[in-house]
């Protein structure tokens, strides 16, 4: 039976194309969900694009049909504007006329006496949800198309029991042939496995899955210093093993504060760049959350605009630096200046085309699915990307741990060759970093 589902803003505002997610059904964007959605639009960020995009979608659609009687889309779908705004004499007394959210409840309760159809609200805010389900009326959804359950995320680390003989041969013959193994689980591409003694004793060890030759071999990369840094547990080995894998174009780092997610990932980079002159730059780049004010408004040039928010990566880069030069400000400013290293802001990726370049995106939780996507088809030939993000910490207003492009991308990617995940689960910053990470 065909339904009807009544949109509000934060669904447009995360991801401007969910209009064609809704099959051959019925979609309708309230009057109210337009104007919050114009008022967005010349916002820089994430937010204010996805307002433009929607609006031009919009515009399209208008150039061929009555938005107000219904535009055809392309998936069969109908869309349809509804311009009047509803008095509020549906809604209990106690429901405030002035708020936007409101106006859209009242929107679905009209548009529900006038079919027979079931009507559903989608709306990513949980507190508008439990309001449509105090109006018995009305069910509500969460916009889930590209939504992740964190609970259920790949780690990157397999466990697997065998015996001291077939752990002894492990290291004698450098690999073990996964089909001669009795093991359950289905690895993944690039997995890190730790195996262990099933009968209990200490013996163990670390290697990776080669899908191509299935077979798990041991570790090549991650027995070194890198830049300085030694893993200190067997995830941050597990990072290492896969950033410093040329062969591998896409990383993906997860974890808590504290974990190492961007001190791995800029030593790593260090080390690529200026020891092995495998790329020609490491680039650097993070989302800008503007907290009032865009990074526009913002006196001094691009690194003094930048400061507010790239500070974590600025005191990541001089203690990596500082541990080879007394001066480490000074030999920061000496990369850039040799066009080494970039630091740049996520909305100056878009459009660009980054060939040869080790390229770390941090805070990479607040991008959405469809920001991750822009920047991984930006790479260029032997281009290396590495995201890293913790999806407890986000403070994009339309993001949570299950929505965020970079889980979407870790669930999406997690088989294919050319990819790796670990999911790194101790803090290594001090203790008092990961007590505060833990219990607060």
């Amino acid at each position: 039976m065909e339904k009807i589902y009544v949109l509000d803003t934060n669904v447009i505002l995360h991801d401007p194309q969910s209009i064609f997610s809704f099959e051959d059904n019925q979609v309708i964007i309230p009057m109210i969900v337009l104007e919050e959605v114009d008022q967005q639009k010349k916002r820089q960020d994430s937010v204010g694009r996805n307002a433009r995009v929607f609006s031009r979608y919009l515009d399209d659609l208008r150039e061929k049909y009555s938005l107000s009687e219904g535009a055809q889309l392309d998936n069969g779908g109908i869309l349809k504007t509804e311009i009047t705004v509803p008095e509020l004499n549906r809604l209990p007394s106690l429901f405030d006329e002035t708020k936007a959210d409101n106006f859209i409840l009242e929107t679905a309760l009209k548009v529900e006496e006038e079919t027979d159809k079931p009507v559903i609200l989608v709306s990513k805010d949980i507190n508008m949800r439990i309001k449509a389900s105090i109006i018995n009326s009305i069910e509500a959804e969460n916009y889930e198309t590209d939504a992740v359950d964190i609970n259920e995320l790949y780690s990157g680390i397999a466990d697997i029991d065998l015996s001291s003989s077939e752990i002894d041969q492990f290291y004698n013959q450098e690999g073990l042939e996964v089909d001669g193994l009795d093991i359950t689980q289905d690895l993944m591409a690039n997995e890190v496995v730790n195996l262990e003694d099933k009968l209990g004793s200490s013996q163990s060890a670390l290697g990776i899955y080669e899908a191509q030759r299935e077979m798990i071999r041991p570790f090549i990369f991650s027995s070194r210093d890198v830049w300085g840094i030694n893993a200190r547990n067997r995830e941050q080995r597990g990072a290492f093993e896969l950033l410093l894998n040329d062969d591998i174009k896409l990383v993906t780092l997860v974890g808590k504060a504290g974990t190492g997610k961007t001190l791995l990932a800029l030593a790593s980079g260090l080390h690529k760049v200026l020891e092995e002159n495998k790329y020609k730059r490491l680039i650097v780049t993070r989302p800008i959350m503007p907290m009032g004010k865009d990074i526009g408004y913002l006196p001094g040039d691009k690194r003094e605009k930048l400061a507010p928010w790239m500070k974590p990566i600025f005191d990541n880069m001089e203690f990596l630096l500082g541990g080879r030069d007394k001066n480490a400000a000074s030999a920061l400013a000496d990369l850039e200046e040799r066009d080494l290293l970039e630091m740049e802001a996520i909305t100056h990726i878009r459009g660009r085309s980054i060939p040869n370049q080790f390229m770390i995106v941090d805070e990479a939780q607040n991008l959405t699915p469809h920001e991750v996507k822009t920047i991984v088809t930006r790479v260029g030939e032997n281009t290396k990307v590495i995201l890293t993000g913790d999806p407890y910490q986000i403070d994009h207003p339309y993001l949570d741990s299950d929505s965020n492009g970079l889980t979407y991308l870790v669930e999406r990617m997690k088989d294919k060759e050319i990819t790796g995940h670990i999911t790194l689960v101790k803090g290594e910053r001090s203790e008092l970093a990961e007590l505060g990470a833990s219990c607060l």
